[in-house]
């Protein structure tokens, strides 16, 4: 049996994936795959990803140059989540947001029940605007 075979794909042929930094262990984001997306990413070593919104292939880092250096692919105990243990590689290392931060796991819940809200807790280390040439 193929590895590939071993996941369960959702109805679209997709697998959620998160990107977890190896050295400090932090998540610094989730996103898909596809079948050819985690072949790969296998084969190179860095992240591909599935983009729904574009419906194609996205290699981490082709627009931004923020790439993910993978040390590490692991599947969960239900055979339907991926894990990569990355590196964040990149002119402006760390970054792995399109925000321009290092996470996008960056808003915080805070506030008590008359007023919760979502709030940034992470700064911006580079303008996107000088990411994305768009």
């Amino acid at each position: 049996m193929d590895w590939l075979d071993s996941i369960k794909w959702d109805s679209d042929g997709l697998v959620p994936v998160i990107a977890q930094e190896a050295g400090t262990g932090d998540v610094l984001m989730f996103a898909w795959m596809n079948r050819e997306a985690l072949a790969l990413t296998a084969e190179r070593g860095q992240a591909v990803y599935f983009s729904r919104s574009r419906q194609r292939l996205w290699h981490k880092g082709e627009e931004s140059g923020h790439f993910q250096q993978v040390h590490e692919m692991r599947l969960d105990c239900d055979a339907d989540v991926v894990l990569l243990k990355v590196t964040q590689l990149g002119h402006e290392p760390g970054i792995a947001c399109h925000t321009g931060r290092h996470s996008c796991f960056y808003s915080r819940l805070e506030g008590d029940a008359a007023g919760r809200r979502w709030t940034p807790v992470e700064p911006v280390l580079q303008d996107p605007a000088s990411i994305y040439k768009k």
